[in-house]
This record gives structure tokens, sequence and C-alpha cells, in this order.
């Protein structure tokens, strides 16, 4: 059965009927153009829905409902030369999703010599109005702003243009990650730990901006399920964590069996209610089964995390979003806050005790036991890793005191050095406008201590991410 959570790129380009008659070619010139943009398009993201040349209104409606009923994610307009906003506002009212007008010249300038040479002026015109592009934008842009429809615009050549087509890419993959979010089940399990003021969430909030769905789930089912897991498959995954993770010699066989035996219990659990991200915390005390799930969840939780159901400890339903927004980029997202400063090198220190995502570690993530894992209950496995060396994209979903969300976002550096080895992800990061700088920065925008880093600078993406789901980007470096 067709997915009908498809992400589905809308293409349809404009013209006017008028001229078809007049010049004689200039239509099938115009609609070669057309398929040209679908091709790069579809090497870009394959389920694209060419509509072709639109040049009536009665033609606009039928291509609205269409749009509609196929339930399209993002419209590319492609503005081929003149055309009429009548022929335009239809079609993307009724398809009421984010616009992209493509402002492309099928040539970086018109040959001058050779088309004033031609000794026919109807010649001429039909040959400049194949160059007319720009010309009705202003008047699309005018109608748009005045009936509230949201657009983005992208200016350059059809041919020949890497820059406008990397654009051109960055929106496709925008709007790939915002249909992501649209349909993401996020699981949140247990309680806030308690105090962190800044971490509370409005879930109203996190779906009226981010769409999904957001199920509350019990850390009891999670210890039924572990329950349920016969012996054979819990050998088996601790034969996988030997085979994705470094697993230290002093971590214990029967401390492995725990965490393997919770791993294959969360997978049940993300497979019973579709989640494709999960946030949770729980103290675990006065119920020994519960406090051992709990003990023993970061392998699994990691494991979840690479293999795209990104996890966020500590009830951080922000940051299990930020991390989910990261992961649907293909750049990682894993958990992490400030562990300290670094004058001497300038750079600062991140990291959190859990999950990492194995997929940006740099070398293999080890394994190791935890006499005790601070400020929470209990003891176990923990995993220590840091983030690949190259450039990283730091993200937060920021509560503003507006009541809206924000997008909080910054580039860096992940480079070597030492780190605290001490069972916990860290790393070293450093930004282009220094540590004190950055540090001020990002905190002056208000988010919580948690955020996600993920593989590339992505800054770019994340804008148009941002303005496709209409909300605030603040990027500090």
């Amino acid at each position: 059965m067709e997915n009908p959570n498809q992400f589905t790129i809308g293409l349809f380009a404009i013209g006017l009927d008028t001229y078809w008659p007049q010049f004689p070619g200039l239509k099938e010139r115009l609609e070669g153009y057309v398929g040209v943009v679908e091709e790069k398009l579809a090497a870009i993201h394959p389920q694209v829905l060419n509509l072709g040349l639109i040049d009536t209104v009665d033609a606009a409606f039928a291509a609205g409902r269409h749009l509609r009923a196929q339930n399209v994610d993002i419209i590319f307009l492609y503005v081929t030369t003149y055309a009429l906003s009548a022929t335009v506002l239809p079609v993307v009212q009724r398809a009421n999703v984010p616009v992209i007008l493509l402002n492309l010249t099928p040539a970086a300038a018109i040959d001058y010599a050779a088309f004033n040479a031609l000794a026919d002026r109807t010649k001429m015109t039909g040959e400049w109005l194949a160059y007319c592009s720009a010309c009705p934008v202003p008047e699309m842009a005018n109608v748009f702003r005045r009936t509230g429809i949201q657009f983005h615009q992208v200016t350059g050549m059809l041919h020949e243009d890497p820059e406008c087509w990397q654009e051109i890419s960055e929106w496709v993959e925008a709007a790939r990650v915002a249909n992501t979010m649209a349909y993401n089940r996020l699981g949140v399990m247990g309680h806030y730990y308690s105090g962190m003021l800044d971490v509370y969430s409005d879930f109203t909030q996190q779906v009226a901006h981010f769409g999904g769905h957001i199920e509350m789930l019990e850390v009891d089912e999670l210890s039924a399920l572990r329950r349920e897991v016969p012996l054979e498959q819990v050998q088996q995954r601790v034969q996988l964590f030997y085979e994705v993770f470094d697993v230290q010699p002093d971590c214990s066989a029967e401390e492995l069996a725990h965490a393997a035996r919770t791993s294959v219990a969360l997978e049940h659990l993300v497979a019973r209610y579709q989640l494709g991200s999960l946030a949770y915390y729980y103290k675990g005390t006065g119920i020994p089964e519960n406090e051992a799930t709990l003990n023993s969840i970061i392998l699994g939780t990691s494991w979840l995390t690479a293999n795209g159901v990104p996890v966020a400890g500590e009830y951080e339903i922000k940051n299990a979003q930020a991390m989910k927004i990261m992961d649907s980029f293909g750049a990682g997202g894993s958990f992490t806050e400030y562990y300290a400063m670094d004058f001497k090198e300038d750079v600062v220190l991140m990291g959190h005790d859990g999950p990492g995502h194995l997929a940006i570690a740099e070398g293999k993530i080890k394994v190791k036991p935890l006499q005790v894992y601070h400020g929470k209950v209990g003891r176990g496995l923990s995993v220590e890793m840091a983030v690949k060396h190259g450039p990283v994209t730091l993200l937060s979903v920021v509560d503003g005191d507006d009541g809206k969300l924000r997008l909080l976002v910054a580039e860096g550096a992940s480079v070597p050095g030492p780190v605290l080895e001490i069972g916990n992800t860290n790393s070293r990061y450093k930004f282009a406008i220094g540590a004190r700088r950055f540090a001020q920065e990002w905190n002056r925008h208000g988010p919580a201590h948690h955020c996600a880093v993920g593989v590339g600078h992505l800054s770019a993406k994340i804008q148009k991410l941002g303005a496709l789901l209409q909300l605030e980007v603040i990027r500090v470096c």
C-alpha cells in the first residue's frame, strides 16, 4: 500500500495561453524547461508530482484540487514567462502548503547579437518571452503577501548554477524533515527530573509547532515487556553489543545481560506505539523491578538513537524534538549539555551521561560500568564517546517568553584533545566566535541546558525548516 505519510513535492509552471498562438513553439520550449526542473528535483527526492504548465484560471482550479488530493507537502512554482496571478492563486490557495517560487532563467544571459539579428520582430518577442521568468515574480509576491500565502524565492539559472540548485536542495531537505516531524510519534515515559524547571514543556505547543503525536508511556509497561524477553534474544543482543560497542573488560556479564534485556524490550515498546523518538526519566525508587529497568537502559537507548529513534534522557521533550530534527537531516543528533570551559584551548566541553549516537562517534563507543549514576538512582553500564572530529551543529528548541517556540542554532567543530574519561559522552567544541562569546550568546536566548549535536554544518537547512514551520531561527555562529 502507498504510504499516506509519504513526502511528496508538487511542481507546476505558469504561462499565458494568449501567447501560444502568437508565438509558435514557445509553449513547447517552456514545457521542455519544466521537464528539466522535474528531472533535477527528482534527483533530490523521487516523489515529484508535476502538473506541467498552468496557463488558464480553469486549469489553476483543477491543479489546486489535484495537489490537495495528492497531499503534497511543498510546491515548487516554476515561473517560465509572464503569467497572470489569477492563474496561480487558485492553485496555492487550494493546496495550502508552502510555496517556493523558482525564478530560473534558461541561460546566464540572452545572446544579444543573435537576438538582434533576427529579422522577424514577432520571433524576437517570442525569444524574449522564453527568458522572461523574472517579469511576473513581483506580481506573484504581491498577491501572495496580500492573501496570506507563505512563499519563498530561489533566483538563478536552470543550468550550470550549483548555488541555486544547492538552495533548492536545502528547501527539499527542510520540507522532508518538516514532513517527518508532522507524522512523528514522540513517546514520553516516566516524569521530569524534579526541579529542572528549564526542561518542562507544554505538550500542546510542541504539536502546534511541529505536528505529530505525543504518546504517554508507563515505565511499568517497559518492565513488563522486559520480563517477556526470551533468553535467546538476550544472548543475541549481548553479541550485538560486542559488535557495535567497544565493551570494556570490567563490564560484567550480568550487567550486559540486564542491558540487553532492556534493549530488546525497548524495541518492542517502540514497535507497539510506532515511536519515532522518546524522552524518558524515572527515579525507580520503591519498585526494584522498575529501578533495574531504568538502570540498564543506556545501551538500549543508544542503539535506538543510532537507528532512527532518538532518545533524550531527563524527560527532555524539547531536546527529543531537536534530536529528531538533526537525525532526520542525517546528521545524528546526540544528547548533550555543557560540561566545562577550557580557556587555555578556547574550547567548550559538552556531553551527557547517555545515550550516545553510534553513527556520529569518533571510533567505537566504549561501554563502561559506573558505580553510581551521578545525581540519579542506582548504577550500571554507560557509554563513553566523542563526536566525530570535524564540523558540527548544535540545535536547541527554545521556549520563548511569548509562548512561542524558537530554534537556536550554532555551527562549530568537534576537535581532538583530552576529554573526561568518566563513562559519559564528551567532546571538545571550538567556535569561530570563541568559547567565551559562544557561551554568552547561546545562553542569552534562554535555552534549556540540553541541546542536540549533529555532524556537518546545517544552519542553512535549519533556517529553511524554521521558515516552513513558521518558527523563528536564531543563529549564534
